[in-house]
Protein backbone atom coordinates (compact mmCIF):
# COMPACT_ATOMS: atom_id res chain seq x y z
CA UNK A 1 0.00 0.00 0.00
CA UNK A 2 1.21 3.52 -0.78
CA UNK A 3 2.58 5.32 2.26
CA UNK A 4 1.05 8.68 3.15
CA UNK A 5 3.20 11.74 2.57
CA UNK A 6 1.97 13.07 5.93
CA UNK A 7 0.79 10.97 8.85
CA UNK A 8 -0.31 12.19 12.27
CA UNK A 9 -0.30 9.28 14.71
CA UNK A 10 -2.08 9.60 18.08
CA UNK A 11 -1.29 13.31 18.42
CA UNK A 12 -1.88 14.97 21.78
CA UNK A 13 -1.42 18.65 22.59
CA UNK A 14 -2.16 20.42 25.86
CA UNK A 15 -1.65 24.09 26.73
CA UNK A 16 -1.09 25.28 30.27
CA UNK A 17 -2.48 28.61 31.50
CA UNK A 18 -1.33 29.07 35.06
CA UNK A 19 -2.78 26.19 37.06
CA UNK A 20 -5.23 25.33 34.26
CA UNK A 21 -4.56 22.83 31.48
CA UNK A 22 -6.41 22.96 28.16
CA UNK A 23 -6.27 19.73 26.18
CA UNK A 24 -6.76 20.63 22.51
CA UNK A 25 -5.81 17.42 20.68
CA UNK A 26 -6.36 13.96 22.19
CA UNK A 27 -5.17 11.04 20.08
CA UNK A 28 -5.67 12.75 16.71
CA UNK A 29 -4.88 10.61 13.65
CA UNK A 30 -4.72 11.74 10.03
CA UNK A 31 -3.12 10.35 6.87
CA UNK A 32 -2.64 12.49 3.76
CA UNK A 33 -1.64 10.92 0.44
CA UNK A 34 -0.02 12.30 -2.71
CA UNK A 35 -2.56 13.81 -5.11
CA UNK A 36 -5.18 14.13 -2.37
CA UNK A 37 -6.91 17.27 -1.11
CA UNK A 38 -8.42 17.30 2.38
CA UNK A 39 -10.52 20.03 3.99
CA UNK A 40 -10.32 20.41 7.77
CA UNK A 41 -13.63 21.99 8.78
CA UNK A 42 -14.22 22.86 12.43
CA UNK A 43 -15.29 25.69 14.68
CA UNK A 44 -12.79 28.24 15.95
CA UNK A 45 -11.10 27.11 19.14
CA UNK A 46 -11.33 23.39 18.37
CA UNK A 47 -7.66 23.01 17.44
CA UNK A 48 -7.56 23.48 13.66
CA UNK A 49 -4.56 25.79 13.71
CA UNK A 50 -2.79 23.65 16.31
CA UNK A 51 -3.23 20.57 14.12
CA UNK A 52 -1.94 22.47 11.10
CA UNK A 53 1.08 23.82 13.01
CA UNK A 54 1.96 20.34 14.25
CA UNK A 55 1.54 18.87 10.74
CA UNK A 56 3.82 21.60 9.38
CA UNK A 57 6.52 20.99 12.03
CA UNK A 58 6.01 24.49 13.43
CA UNK A 59 5.01 23.04 16.79
CA UNK A 60 5.81 19.77 18.55
CA UNK A 61 3.05 17.56 19.95
CA UNK A 62 3.07 16.51 23.60
CA UNK A 63 2.24 12.97 22.54
CA UNK A 64 2.28 10.95 19.33
CA UNK A 65 4.32 11.13 16.15
CA UNK A 66 4.34 13.12 12.93
CA UNK A 67 5.70 11.29 9.89
CA UNK A 68 6.77 13.16 6.77
CA UNK A 69 7.03 10.33 4.29
CA UNK A 70 8.85 7.65 6.28
CA UNK A 71 10.59 10.13 8.61
CA UNK A 72 9.46 10.38 12.24
CA UNK A 73 9.95 14.01 13.21
CA UNK A 74 8.91 14.60 16.81
CA UNK A 75 12.35 13.88 18.29
CA UNK A 76 14.33 15.48 15.44
CA UNK A 77 16.73 18.29 16.21
CA UNK A 78 15.40 21.75 15.34
CA UNK A 79 17.78 22.23 12.39
CA UNK A 80 16.70 18.92 10.85
CA UNK A 81 13.03 19.79 11.32
CA UNK A 82 13.64 23.18 9.71
CA UNK A 83 15.36 21.60 6.70
CA UNK A 84 12.60 19.02 6.26
CA UNK A 85 9.91 21.69 6.58
CA UNK A 86 11.67 23.84 3.97
CA UNK A 87 12.02 20.97 1.49
CA UNK A 88 8.78 19.03 1.96
CA UNK A 89 6.10 21.50 3.05
CA UNK A 90 4.58 24.67 1.59
CA UNK A 91 2.38 27.06 3.57
CA UNK A 92 -0.43 29.42 2.55
CA UNK A 93 -2.10 31.71 5.08
CA UNK A 94 -5.23 33.87 5.16
CA UNK A 95 -3.12 36.93 4.27
CA UNK A 96 -0.78 36.53 1.31
CA UNK A 97 2.44 37.99 2.87
CA UNK A 98 3.91 38.81 -0.55
CA UNK A 99 6.93 41.13 -0.61
CA UNK A 100 5.51 44.45 -1.89
CA UNK A 101 8.69 45.66 -3.62
CA UNK A 102 8.91 42.60 -5.90
CA UNK A 103 6.79 41.52 -8.85
CA UNK A 104 4.63 38.41 -8.82
CA UNK A 105 7.32 36.56 -10.78
CA UNK A 106 10.07 37.69 -8.42
CA UNK A 107 8.06 36.69 -5.33
CA UNK A 108 7.92 33.15 -6.71
CA UNK A 109 11.57 33.14 -7.83
CA UNK A 110 13.01 34.19 -4.47
CA UNK A 111 12.41 31.00 -2.45
CA UNK A 112 13.83 28.95 -5.31
CA UNK A 113 17.00 31.03 -5.51
CA UNK A 114 17.42 30.82 -1.73
CA UNK A 115 17.08 27.07 -2.17
CA UNK A 116 19.97 27.07 -4.64
CA UNK A 117 18.38 27.20 -8.10
CA UNK A 118 19.89 29.46 -10.73
CA UNK A 119 18.06 32.64 -11.65
CA UNK A 120 17.12 31.15 -15.02
CA UNK A 121 15.77 27.92 -13.53
CA UNK A 122 13.80 29.86 -10.93
CA UNK A 123 12.36 32.16 -13.59
CA UNK A 124 11.26 29.27 -15.80
CA UNK A 125 9.52 27.46 -12.93
CA UNK A 126 7.89 30.68 -11.71
CA UNK A 127 6.56 31.41 -15.19
CA UNK A 128 5.19 27.86 -15.45
CA UNK A 129 3.42 28.16 -12.09
CA UNK A 130 1.90 31.51 -13.04
CA UNK A 131 0.69 29.90 -16.25
CA UNK A 132 -0.92 26.99 -14.34
CA UNK A 133 -2.77 29.47 -12.15
CA UNK A 134 -3.96 31.76 -14.94
CA UNK A 135 -1.63 34.63 -14.06
CA UNK A 136 0.89 34.62 -16.91
CA UNK A 137 -0.06 38.15 -17.93
CA UNK A 138 0.37 39.45 -14.36
CA UNK A 139 3.97 38.29 -13.93
CA UNK A 140 5.51 41.79 -13.83
CA UNK A 141 2.86 43.31 -11.56
CA UNK A 142 3.65 44.06 -7.94
CA UNK A 143 1.22 42.90 -5.20
CA UNK A 144 -0.45 46.32 -4.92
CA UNK A 145 -1.37 46.07 -8.62
CA UNK A 146 -3.06 42.68 -8.16
CA UNK A 147 -6.56 41.85 -6.92
CA UNK A 148 -7.01 39.94 -3.67
CA UNK A 149 -7.57 36.67 -5.49
CA UNK A 150 -4.54 37.22 -7.71
CA UNK A 151 -2.39 37.96 -4.68
CA UNK A 152 -3.51 34.75 -3.02
CA UNK A 153 -2.85 32.70 -6.16
CA UNK A 154 0.67 34.15 -6.31
CA UNK A 155 1.06 33.16 -2.64
CA UNK A 156 0.03 29.60 -3.54
CA UNK A 157 2.54 29.55 -6.42
CA UNK A 158 5.26 30.78 -4.07
CA UNK A 159 4.37 28.09 -1.52
CA UNK A 160 4.86 25.32 -4.08
CA UNK A 161 7.81 26.90 -5.92
CA UNK A 162 10.30 24.44 -4.40
CA UNK A 163 8.09 21.45 -5.32
CA UNK A 164 7.08 20.35 -1.80
CA UNK A 165 5.15 17.13 -1.30
CA UNK A 166 2.64 18.80 1.02
CA UNK A 167 0.75 22.10 0.97
CA UNK A 168 -0.85 23.31 4.20
CA UNK A 169 -3.32 26.18 3.91
CA UNK A 170 -4.95 28.04 6.81
CA UNK A 171 -8.17 29.81 5.75
CA UNK A 172 -6.76 30.70 2.29
CA UNK A 173 -10.08 32.22 1.16
CA UNK A 174 -10.95 33.87 4.48
CA UNK A 175 -10.48 37.45 3.22
CA UNK A 176 -12.00 36.95 -0.22
CA UNK A 177 -15.43 37.46 -1.76
CA UNK A 178 -17.17 34.34 -3.16
CA UNK A 179 -16.17 34.88 -6.81
CA UNK A 180 -12.54 35.56 -5.94
CA UNK A 181 -12.50 32.64 -3.52
CA UNK A 182 -13.74 30.40 -6.33
CA UNK A 183 -10.69 31.34 -8.42
CA UNK A 184 -8.38 30.44 -5.54
CA UNK A 185 -10.14 27.09 -5.04
CA UNK A 186 -9.76 26.37 -8.76
CA UNK A 187 -6.05 27.16 -8.46
CA UNK A 188 -5.66 24.59 -5.68
CA UNK A 189 -7.54 21.99 -7.74
CA UNK A 190 -5.27 22.68 -10.72
CA UNK A 191 -2.11 22.21 -8.66
CA UNK A 192 -3.31 18.91 -7.22
CA UNK A 193 -4.18 17.65 -10.70
CA UNK A 194 -0.98 18.90 -12.35
CA UNK A 195 1.60 18.02 -9.69
CA UNK A 196 0.24 15.28 -7.44
CA UNK A 197 0.58 17.63 -4.47
CA UNK A 198 -1.06 16.64 -1.18
CA UNK A 199 -3.17 19.50 0.23
CA UNK A 200 -4.60 20.00 3.71
CA UNK A 201 -6.80 23.10 4.04
CA UNK A 202 -8.23 24.43 7.29
CA UNK A 203 -11.34 26.37 6.29
CA UNK A 204 -14.80 27.67 7.19
CA UNK A 205 -15.64 27.93 3.46
CA UNK A 206 -18.05 25.09 2.77
CA UNK A 207 -17.84 25.63 -1.00
CA UNK A 208 -14.08 25.06 -0.79
CA UNK A 209 -14.56 22.05 1.48
CA UNK A 210 -17.11 20.51 -0.90
CA UNK A 211 -14.56 20.57 -3.72
CA UNK A 212 -11.83 18.79 -1.76
CA UNK A 213 -11.54 15.00 -2.09
CA UNK A 214 -12.06 14.43 1.64
CA UNK A 215 -13.54 16.43 4.49
CA UNK A 216 -12.58 15.95 8.12
CA UNK A 217 -13.39 17.73 11.37
CA UNK A 218 -12.22 17.76 14.99
CA UNK A 219 -14.45 16.20 17.65
CA UNK A 220 -13.23 16.09 21.24
CA UNK A 221 -9.65 16.50 20.08
CA UNK A 222 -9.78 13.72 17.48
CA UNK A 223 -10.00 13.82 13.70
CA UNK A 224 -13.31 12.52 12.34
CA UNK A 225 -14.34 12.00 8.71
CA UNK A 226 -17.24 14.02 7.31
CA UNK A 227 -19.46 12.60 4.59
Amino acid sequence: MTRPVLQLDNIGRCYKQGATSLSVLRGADLALFAGQSVALVAQSGTGKSTLLHIAGLLERPDEGEVFIGTEPTTSMQDDMRTALRRDAIGFVYQFHHLLPEFSALENIMLPQMIHGLSRQEARERAQALLGYLGLAERATHRPAQLSGGEQQRVAIARAVANAPDILLADEPTGNLDPTTADNVIAALETLVAQTGLAVLVATHNMDLAARMMRRVTLQDGRVAELT
